[in-house]
């Protein structure tokens, strides 16, 4: 059997740069590419020495959490034992991920019996499993697993940034009480021009009960200016509340938002009780978010003080 050691070290390389790039990514560091090029030829170097069977002593387990130590301080170097520990887990579960996603899609992808007992050898009472697969093959499965990884990773995280931002709101109109659940936006700058008034941007389906229906067909419609030139045609308790505020929309000319103007606003949010009696309540015709996380965009001065 002939085996080419430029081609193994190339490959190993490769692997290693991109372990190390993901955990990097992960760790949210700005990683040097020379030294993770550095701590890749170290791993690739290792990788060879298995050609050497003088050198088997080197395959013991020590040996080789030593060398994942030595990887890792060299890609990212050593600011504290607490930050490498940190950074020695990443890389570790980078590895398992990807490992796993290598050996999932190999097994995933074979046709029949015959070909998973081709890889099993019974040596000494003990079954041993082999895995044959191509270069272009193992890249493929390793660059599927870390992007699958990375995507659920991503995905997670920004739950958890949500939900940091998340706050249970009661709108209070007469004797009603409407709570949902809001999202504090540090991006949401709306106001009404003539009074300063902030506006919170809440789903008009909250509201389904007590807004006609055709008024729900218009603010879906976006044609909220038809609806307020319409007043009168259909009967509406709270049409003394009723406000119409100017915005303008991502890559749109401006618009109008119809909104109500409640007797307040109570926003709990991290044990903090914030009530607000200067703030409308604009009404959004479609969903805020698709897994319905929350459904009001708080506007971030109704957090800051009690009005």
């Amino acid at each position: 059997m002939a085996v080419y050691v430029d081609v193994m070290f190339l490959r190993e390389l490769l692997v290693d740069g991109s372990l190390l790039l993901t955990t990097a990514w992960v760790r949210h560091m700005r990683a040097s590419s020379w030294r993770v090029l550095s701590a890749s030829a170290i791993g690739a170097c290792y990788v060879v020495m298995m050609l050497y069977p003088q050198l088997s002593v080197l395959f013991t387990l020590l040996v080789k959490v030593s060398v994942s130590l030595l990887m890792v301080w060299v890609a990212f170097g050593f600011v504290s034992l607490q930050h490498f520990l940190r950074n020695i887990a990443a890389f570790y579960t980078v590895n398992f991920v990807a490992a796993g996603a290598i050996i999932g899609i190999h097994y995933l992808l074979m046709q029949g019996s015959g070909e998973v007992w081709r890889t099993v050898n019974f040596i000494k009472g003990g079954m041993q499993v082999e895995l044959k697969m191509g270069f272009i093959y193992l890249l493929a499965a390793f660059c599927i697993g870390l992007y699958i990884y990375r995507t659920v990773l991503t995905q997670r995280r920004e739950r958890e940034l949500v939900q940091t931002h998340l706050a249970e709101v009661t709108i209070c109109i007469d004797e009603l009480e409407q709570r949902c659940i809001g999202l504090v936006d540090t991006g949401n700058q709306l106001y009404d021009p003539l009074t300063r008034t902030p506006v919170m941007v809440v789903e008009a389906s909250l509201w389904s009960e007590q807004l006609p229906p055709s008024w729900l067909q218009c603010i879906r419609e976006e044609q909220v200016d038809r609806l307020v030139a319409g007043l009168g045609g259909e009967p509406f308790e709270w049409q003394d509340r009723l406000r119409l505020v100017p915005y303008r929309g991502v890559n749109r000319g401006s618009q109008f938002m119809l909104a109500l103007k409640p007797d307040f606003v109570r926003i709990e949010r991290e044990g903090q009780v914030f009530v607000n009696r200067k703030v409308f309540v604009g009404l959004d015709g479609g969903k805020l978010t698709a897994d319905s996380a929350y459904q009001a965009i708080i506007h971030p001065t109704l957090v800051q003080n009690n009005q």
